[in-house]
């Protein structure tokens, strides 16, 4: 399902226009990238929990070369999906 698809069909669920169903999800995207720091987890009930986590940095070896590289740490976005979804999926 690709962005479209899923406008399409958010806007039927909720009997609303595409246009509306887009500034939804936009205004849903937007305070969920808001409210994520660093040390924060945002849990949704029924669906999950978002979480970002701190990699380290570490040395790759580039195997064709031998070539050591630092990669500098950097963070990540995890999800972790509830019980809820998860025995939905199944």
């Amino acid at each position: 399902m690709n962005n479209k698809d899923f406008i399409q069909t958010l806007a039927a669920n909720l009997s609303v226009t595409p246009k509306a169903a887009q500034k939804m999800t936009s205004a849903l995207i937007s305070t969920l990238a808001e409210n994520l720091d660093s040390d924060t987890t945002l849990s949704i009930q029924g669906f999950g929990a978002f979480e970002v986590k701190k990699k380290m940095e570490r040395i790759v070896v580039n195997p064709a070369t031998r070539q050591r590289k630092l990669i500098p740490p950097k963070l990540v976005l995890a999800f972790k999906p509830s019980a809820v979804l998860k025995e939905k999926m199944q």
